[in-house]
């Protein structure tokens, strides 16, 4: 006890002595700043003694601050309460000299902070420390505000703006858990029923209205409309769908790089080849079957109505043919709606599994966009479908009601496989991205060939000899409909 106390003077008269003071340790040499302010190591035992019994009674002292405050090039260094020499974590490089002190310690977590004297706190790192612990609950935060946009696709995330890369720089491929609130999920399923049903079911009502000229224009903005739907659907967003996962990390490398225009391709080329079969067939059955159903009987007592008839039978074949071939209206089109409604199906089912597999931070967001999406959809495949001959019953209700059921099905199915389904595995990837991309070849060819094409420059048109204004109102629509489907494509 006696000896203890003996070093204890000595120590303290030599450090004051040699007016040392803010001793600290560089490795397992002790430093401390002479009268002059340089730093100077401490060799001598008594010195070594005195630092570390002065460190030893002032600890509890110094438990809540920081002293001895001194740069090393740009950065800051104190002693703590155990004399061991800590960092101060500063969001800019000093321009002066640190303080000598921060006050007011206390920790988060497992991070020390200090307050400097103008009560802004700092993080005290320890030996090996490099950065801010408290941060980490701010990154989904950082993340969203750095620039970038994230949203779902058939259950993959997609983030695209600044900061992409770092990111995506290493992809999760694995079933990713996010949280599903069902009930939720299970009562927005009969509101994109009730959605999709108004959308496809509202224009076989308008054709309907007893004014001609209201009708003429109804018909003309709905239809133009869906034009631009569909065209705006097959290429913002079944071709930039397709492309997102034909391009995902998780898939890997693509062996040939124009994949997704590739089967864009098939889809078109596949869309021409049944259009055309398809009529082929129709004006072949139609030749071997006009003049049976619509022979003239001739009087039995006239023998030279047989010239007649063979007249009238020509003139008969010879329209139907140009019929057939030139009128949008006439039974043949019925294909090529068929071929408009397969590829919008395609597309619906996965819409529906695309909304319900995304988390419930983006669910609510997703639901808005497909809601309007549908109604849209609805709206041009309703326009077609309204237009064609016959009765409404039962051929335009079950064409108009697939339209309407597919896109609950596909949500049916994503949440039977809710908690399994794994957007980012390789065979995934393939098929959704397959089958958006022969969608959108689908669309491509119904939208610009069957619905654009044929109302606005080929011959006989409905467009091509309208009046000046049914030009004006159906061109806005057009434009109307690419726009805002256009929109739409930011979100979903």
């Amino acid at each position: 006890m006696l000896q203890g106390l003996f070093l204890v003077c000595i120590a303290a008269s030599v450090a004051h002595a040699q007016s040392y003071s803010g001793c600290h340790t560089h490795g397992s040499v002790e430093y401390c700043y002479g009268a002059d302010g340089k730093e100077t190591p401490i060799t001598t035992q008594a010195q070594v003694t005195a630092t570390s019994v002065a460190a030893t009674t002032t600890s509890s002292a110094q438990t809540s601050a920081v002293t001895g405050c001194h740069s090393h090039g740009g950065d800051v260094f104190c002693i703590n309460g155990e004399g061991h020499e800590v960092q101060v974590s500063l969001t800019a490089t000093p321009t002066g000299e640190p303080p000598a002190q921060y006050t007011g310690c206390h920790s988060h977590g497992g991070s020390q902070y200090c307050l400097d004297a103008a009560g802004n706190e700092v993080q005290i790192l320890e030996e090996g420390e490099t950065g801010h612990k408290h941060d980490d609950d701010n990154n989904s935060s950082s993340k969203s505000s750095s620039g970038q946009n994230c949203h779902f696709h058939a259950g993959v995330e997609h983030c695209v703006g600044a900061g992409e890369s770092e990111h995506s720089s290493e992809p999760s491929c694995g079933v990713q858990s996010r949280e599903y609130d069902m009930p939720l999920r299970i009562g927005t399923l009969f509101v994109v029923l009730v959605t999709s049903g108004i959308g496809v079911f509202l224009p076989m009502l308008l054709v309907q209205l007893p004014l001609g000229t209201i009708n003429t224009m109804t018909s003309t903005v709905i239809k133009q409309f869906g034009t631009g739907v569909i065209l705006s659907t097959a290429f913002i967003h079944l071709y930039t769908h397709a492309n997102l996962m034909f391009t995902n990390k998780c898939l890997g490398e693509l062996g040939y790089e124009g994949t997704t225009s590739a089967v864009v391709l098939a889809g078109i080329f596949l869309s021409f080849l049944t259009e055309y079969i398809g009529h082929r067939i129709i004006l072949a059955r139609g030749k071997t079957s006009t003049p049976e159903c619509c022979e003239d009987t001739p009087s039995p007592n006239s023998r030279d109505s047989k010239d007649d008839t063979t007249a009238t039978r020509t003139m008969q074949l010879a329209q139907l043919s140009h019929n057939h071939g030139s009128d949008a209206t006439k039974p043949n089109t019925k294909l090529s709606v068929l071929v408009m409604e397969a590829g919008v199906i395609f597309h619906s089912i996965l819409i529906g599994l695309t909304l319900v597999v995304a988390g419930d931070s983006f669910y609510k967001t997703l639901l808005v966009v497909i809601v309007f999406h549908q109604f849209f959809e609805g709206l041009a495949l309703g326009a077609r479908i309204a237009l064609l001959p016959g009765r409404v019953f039962p051929s335009k209700v079950v064409m108009a009601g697939t339209f309407a059921l597919i896109t609950p099905i596909g949500m049916a199915i994503g949440m039977g496989v809710l908690h399994s389904f794994n957007g980012n595995g390789r065979s995934t990837l393939i098929t959704l991205g397959t089958l958006d991309a022969l969608s959108a070849g689908i669309l491509v060819w119904v939208g610009a060939v069957d619905m654009w094409a044929r109302d606005w420059v080929m011959e006989e048109g409905e467009m091509m000899n309208a009046p000046l204004v049914r030009v004006l109102v159906g061109g806005m629509a057009l434009i109307a409909g690419m726009v805002l489907m256009g929109v739409l494509g930011k979100w979903a």
